[in-house]
């Protein structure tokens, strides 16, 4: 069948297309997304099926500009993404009532505003594989936490609260997951970002670049942009890339800790683990697009280059997807990174009730209180009609369901 998108969005000044169709759009997302186009320095706009109203840019946004970048295009939480690992244990492994699981899970990993009542060393946790990326991103922290000094001054005094929160999971849409496939085999997954330190570095710079001539007569100040070759651009990419590699050793962290949870309720059994996807979809990268190098954004969006493997969950309970890229130069090789929300979560928070969650989650061991009723499958998109909605930018490599959700 053929795909009917992308589709171009209307009115905007530069090269917008959609993998969704404007009627499906909130009104404030659409021009939120014609804002962004008509900014000077933007090459392009690609919008993914999960779009929906963010702060300054919208979420499920890749924009490419020319020597310029704006940080809300990237959003405060820098480097947030996704990590999926396979078990070896199957459905028939594990036992009827997953409370306990859950809570060993919980346990081990700090949620919501909770952190590690120290830092956690490093250095004594036990890889799931040598050549998973989260190994990689539990060594060199010597020299990963000597680059603190190097960040804006204006964060000097949160390095050891940056520590203790290392490694924990937050509130909001992140979560850690047990889910099946189609085979019944056991998968973990994670959603996490960069915690305070992200969102504090992204608002030091939003709150510079606001403050810059350049942008005194922007349709929405949000959108404000740094250069490059300015000192402004030069702090904020610094401190960027530190956060983003901050954002992937969070995760690395729990998913160690997270497999040592499976091994300890599963301890006489030798259960093995397999790294699949890891992925970020809050971030920058300069790529190569129509004949030059850009300064590329995704804002609620993966690389979905030939052959990458990556992770588009739901919301809680409704399992996710392990997706391999299609290789799709329209998109700017980018596909969605989630279901997307459908609404705000003041508005989830008055339209369900409890009982409304109860059901909704039925069959997953989760929380099912007021503290996450604003997650509730019902306030986000179907997350298969926005798998369907990018056949063109990725193929499905398994479904998960999920049977184990922890959240903050």
């Amino acid at each position: 069948m053929t795909s009917t998108f992308p589709v171009e969005l209307r009115g905007a000044a530069a090269s917008t297309l959609m993998w969704a169709h404007e009627h499906d759009v909130e009104p404030a997302a659409l021009q939120q997304l014609r804002n962004i186009a008509s900014l000077p320095w933007v090459h392009g706009v690609r919008v993914m099926p999960d779009v929906h109203l963010g702060k300054g840019a919208t979420v499920g946004s890749v924009i490419a500009m020319r020597d310029a970048v704006s940080p809300n295009a990237v959003g405060v939480d820098i480097g947030c993404g996704m990590i999926g690992v396979r078990t070896s244990l199957v459905a028939d492994d594990l036992p009827d009532d997953l409370h306990a699981l859950r809570t060993e899970v919980e346990a081990r990993i700090p949620v919501g505003f909770r952190a590690h009542d120290e830092a956690v060393d490093l250095r004594r946790l036990r890889p799931i594989g040598a050549r998973a990326r989260t190994a990689e991103a539990l060594r060199g922290v010597d020299a990963f936490w000597a680059r603190f000094a190097s960040l804006t001054p204006r964060v000097q005094d949160l390095e050891t609260r940056a520590r203790r929160q290392l490694g924990t999971l937050g509130g909001g849409n992140h979560f850690l997951e047990v889910c099946l496939d189609q085979d019944d085999t056991v998968w973990l997954q994670l959603h996490s970002g960069s915690r305070n330190i992200g969102k504090s570095l992204a608002e030091v710079h939003v709150a510079v670049a606001k403050d810059l001539p350049h942008n005194q007569g922007l349709v929405d100040r949000d959108l404000a942009v740094l250069l490059a070759g300015t000192p402004q651009m030069d702090a904020y990419l610094n401190d960027l890339w530190w956060a983003q590699e901050y954002a992937a050793r969070s995760r690395a962290v729990m998913m160690t800790l997270f497999v040592d949870a499976v091994r300890a309720t599963f301890a006489d059994r030798d259960v093995t683990f397999e790294e699949v996807a890891n992925v970020h979809h809050n971030y920058v990268a300069t790529e190569h697009i129509d004949g030059a190098d850009l300064v590329v954004t995704r804002k609620g969006a993966i690389r979905a280059g030939a052959g990458d493997l990556g992770l588009i969950p739901g919301s809680m309970g409704t399992g996710s997807y392990i997706v391999r890229g299609l290789g799709n130069p329209a998109s700017y090789w980018s596909a969605s990174h989630g279901a997307g929300r459908r609404m705000s979560r003041n508005a989830a928070k008055r339209t369900f009730t409890l009982d409304d969650l109860a059901a909704q989650t039925a069959g997953v061991e989760c929380r099912k209180d007021a503290g996450v009723l604003d997650e509730i499958p019902g306030a986000y998109k179907d997350l298969d009609q926005v798998i369907a909605a990018q056949a063109d930018l990725v193929e499905v490599v398994t479904r998960l369901r999920t049977i184990v959700c922890v959240k903050g």
